[in-house]
């Protein structure tokens, strides 16, 4: 099976499957100014099976290897990613236009994330239950074996370090491949961490979604991590259920943002914006649809069209035309059904795939930019009546990751937390959370614990151990 490429304007626009110039390379430009950045061959499917045998091979011996061993290797590669973080950052502005800003920061989170994991691995414990009363019951965690981690390019460096550093850490060996957007990105962040770990414990392949695929449905596979798109991850889980592997997938957002009554329209347009226009829309939890009281509506909207001619000035590109013309259809889709435009909404001359940060009003429920997942700098605004009206559009989506609440009223902050149908809910700020979170998407956006101390729980699998006396002794 080839996983499928990416959907057309109507849906799973960020997806992992991207367009080559060549049925045998990937060739990569800047977004920002069209030069090259350079090309690479994907993994045919005996350089997959060898990665998978490599891995496989690697596994009992690394399972067998002491926790606190682990957590020092791990820390260990973290020192290396640190050492080459200005390295790493630069390639992947150049791959995928991340803002020089925004991609050292995603280094750093990465540095951090892998720390977190050398701590948490070693202290990953099992469980002692109540039996008998001579008897000793217990549960121990145990690594599952490979994992695949299949990654993607929109924050790729941070991401693939907290898939392959609880994996690893778990005891796992892992085959990473990162999104064919972003391969040289990928290449040398396996590059750095695989240095401080022994042969197979972290591996490398390159590919789009044949290799993937490949890749995936090797029976030797015990588990799929898989950040990308819902029609990739829906794929996965099909394979999953065929071969036995256990399947973690972060997928699409539809994510929705309610602006209630009483908040300061000023703040919530700049809580708004962020949400809408960070790392140019391209954020799995970005802002993709928001209602607005109509108590609030009219300096809301003005505020927030400031908001997003500032925001234009500095937005760095899309990642790819093809992203691009998807973004852009479904603006000029939304004004054709009767939507208002406010600003933005034009491809900009001028090298380079830039798109201005957009702000849309009266969009039907139905236009795709308000039904699906934009991946883009674009905000589309509904006004409502009342809080209950808000809460039940936000609640009507096929998606499950995420949701925003801005609100003087704790009685519907906990209603929203209550009836939402996400795995996340942030209430007076659109990103943000204590250090250890974890949640688990749904519906369409996925399913698993993919981040948090909870990932350790879906790489390993767990061994229930009862120990009695020999004969009756003691009874």
């Amino acid at each position: 099976m080839t996983l499928p490429a990416a959907a057309a304007v109507h849906a799973d626009v960020h997806a992992d499957i991207s367009d080559v110039t060549a049925e045998h390379e990937l060739v990569i430009t800047d977004p920002a100014t069209g030069e090259s950045v350079g090309s690479l061959t994907p993994a045919g499917a005996a350089e997959c099976a060898s990665a998978v045998a490599a891995a496989h091979a690697a596994f009992p011996g690394w399972a067998a290897t002491a926790p606190a061993v682990r957590g020092e290797l791990l820390r260990a590669a973290a020192a290396a990613l640190a050492a080459q973080a200005d390295e790493l950052a630069a390639l992947n502005t150049r791959e995928t236009g991340k803002t020089a800003g925004d991609a050292a920061g995603g280094v750093q989170a990465a540095v951090g994330t892998l720390l977190q994991y050398a701590e948490l691995g070693p202290l990953h414990r099992g469980k002692a239950l109540r039996g008998d009363r001579l008897a000793v019951d217990y549960a121990l965690p145990h690594p599952r074996g490979v994992v695949v981690a299949l990654t993607p390019w929109n924050d790729p460096v941070a991401v693939a370090a907290g898939l392959v550093g609880a994996a690893i850490v778990s005891g796992n060996t892992v085959v990473h491949k990162a999104s064919e957007r972003c391969p040289h990105t990928g290449a040398l962040l396996n590059e750095i961490l695989a240095g401080a770990l022994p042969d197979g414990v972290l591996v490398s392949v390159t590919g789009g979604g044949a290799t993937g695929a490949a890749l995936a449905e090797d029976d030797r596979v015990a588990v799929i991590a898989h950040v990308g798109s819902t029609a990739t991850g829906r794929q996965l889980a099909l394979v999953g259920a065929a071969t036995g592997a256990h399947v973690i997938r972060e997928n699409g957002g539809n994510d929705a943002l309610i602006v209630d009554a009483g908040v300061d329209p000023v703040w919530a347009a700049g809580q708004a914006a962020l949400g809408a226009f960070a790392n140019t829309g391209q954020i799995c939890t970005s802002v993709e649809r928001i209602y607005v009281h109509r108590a609030v509506a009219e300096p809301f909207l003005a505020a927030l069209t400031a908001e997003a001619q500032a925001w234009t000035e500095r937005l760095g590109p899309l990642v790819d035309e093809r992203m691009r013309r998807a973004v852009h259809d479904q603006v000029g889709q939304a004004v054709a059904a009767g939507a208002t435009l406010h600003t933005g909404g034009a491809v900009p001359t001028g090298p380079g795939i830039f798109y201005p940060a957009t702000v849309l009003t009266d969009v039907p429920d139905n236009a795709i930019v308000m039904a699906e997942e934009t991946f883009g700098p674009v905000a589309p605004v509904r006004v409502v009546d009342d809080f209950d009206t808000a809460l039940a559009l936000a609640a009507a989506d096929r998606y499950g990751l995420a949701a925003s609440v801005l609100t003087t009223d704790m009685a519907h902050a906990h209603r929203a937390a209550a009836v939402l149908p996400v795995g996340t809910i942030k209430v007076n700020g659109v990103f943000g959370g204590a250090p250890g979170g974890s949640a688990q998407p749904r519906g369409a956006s996925g399913a698993g614990f993919g981040y948090g101390p909870e990932l350790l729980n879906e790489m390993t699998t767990t061994t229930v151990v009862h120990l009695g006396l020999p004969g009756g002794a003691g009874a």
